[in-house]
């Protein structure tokens, strides 16, 4: 099947976007939430490299482009309707822009948020500057 072939089985939204669920692919730990549209999973495919689309730039989103945090593409999966993609990757250093290793810190406990993880890496580390 051929990258368009792929592209063409996916079920984009009205908006152009599919949600895009990171798991690195050897311990099975979710690392992160994000979106793709057509031209990050096309350019995702073709380097191995993951590419997101930010909806809050409103462009693509090259994964650790800022941080140096980068992800390579182990491999791209549909989920059966075609409108989920999960990405298996090898995620270098941490996932998270608040220094952590996944994006799923908080853990509902006791009627509370508890947060379970620490940042491993301050976010002034890897951004330069305060990012939340």
């Amino acid at each position: 099947m051929t990258h368009d072939a792929i592209l063409d089985t996916i079920a984009f939204d009205a908006r152009g976007l599919v949600p895009a669920i990171a798991q690195q692919h050897d311990t099975g730990e979710v690392l992160m939430l994000a979106w793709m549209n057509r031209e990050a999973v096309a350019e995702t495919l073709a380097t191995g490299r993951v590419c997101y689309f930010s909806r809050s730039r409103n462009r693509l989103w090259r994964k650790g482009e800022s941080s140096g945090q980068q992800q390579r593409l182990i491999e791209l999966r549909l989920d059966c309707d075609g409108d989920t993609v999960l990405v298996l990757v090898d995620q270098q250093g941490v996932a998270c822009h608040t220094g952590r290793r996944d994006c799923f810190f908080r853990a509902a406990r006791d009627g509370a948020l508890e947060e379970i993880a620490a940042p491993l890496v301050s976010p002034d580390a890897l951004y330069g500057h305060s990012h939340g």
